[in-house]
């Protein structure tokens, strides 16, 4: 039977960034959960959470800040986790060009409101074929609604705090998936290759016409990918 696999969603995202993969994974049989990342400001107060929420042994999968705290749970409770797909993320910490970005974006949040910084993250996470497009503008608005402005400050804050964590990439024992849009340009392909490479054994998928937001944008390929890395269909 395939283990439960806890999605953790990215910065400003809530559990709709994976609906279609659970939506997939539910008639095979599989459990899952989301755990939401709205109420610490650490990585480690984050990846306790994890470690509070998630069953005995889990998969884990984690999209860019959901990603960051995938680490956090390896470094702490490695033994639990049976797989780990790291999607859209990166083990670099911030450079001081994003940094300040992140800096910049608490403080228009804490002047103007969340409302205020939505109009930027299409540009940031979408694939410039869906950057105008106001379905998918909404869709990628709705969640930073959700999560709102003391959130907001709080993921930042922990986002600054992480490791790097390149340094236990090659101790990372279990079958792991790395993913990425081919246009994500938060988290680009070279990062995920870096990855890659380090983890014994990892797989990596680069999905082409796609952005940060690789669950939503390119949902059959990434449940495809997921359902490999499960042992749910041939080639795992």
């Amino acid at each position: 039977m395939t283990d439960p696999v806890v999605f953790l969603p990215g910065h400003l995202c809530t559990g709709a960034l994976y609906a279609p993969q659970i939506a997939a994974l539910a008639p095979q049989g599989v459990a899952t959960q989301v755990v939401m990342l709205t109420g610490q400001d650490t990585m480690a107060a984050m990846a306790e959470a994890v470690l509070a929420q998630a069953p005995p042994r889990f998969a884990l999968c984690g999209l860019s800040m959901g990603g960051y705290v995938a680490f956090e749970v390896m470094r702490r409770a490695p033994g639990r986790v049976t797989r780990l797909a790291l999607l859209d993320t990166s083990a670099r910490p911030d450079t001081p060009e994003r940094a300040g970005v992140r800096r910049a974006d608490i403080s228009l949040v804490e002047q103007r409101g969340i409302e205020a910084l939505l109009p930027d993250l299409p540009r940031r996470w979408l694939h410039p074929d869906r950057q105008t497009d106001p379905v998918w503008r909404e869709r990628v608005f709705a969640m930073a609604r959700e999560v709102g402005a003391e959130a907001q400050r709080r993921q930042a804050c922990a986002i600054f705090g992480r490791h790097d964590d390149r340094r236990i990439l090659s101790a990372i024992a279990v079958p792991t998936l790395v993913l990425c849009g081919a246009q994500d340009t938060a988290t680009p392909p070279e990062v995920h290759r870096e990855m890659a490479e380090a983890i014994v054994g990892a797989r990596l998928a680069i999905i082409e016409r796609c952005g940060h937001l690789s669950t939503l944008e390119a949902p059959e390929a990434v449940t495809e990918a997921l359902e490999m890395w499960l042992g749910l269909i041939y080639g795992a």
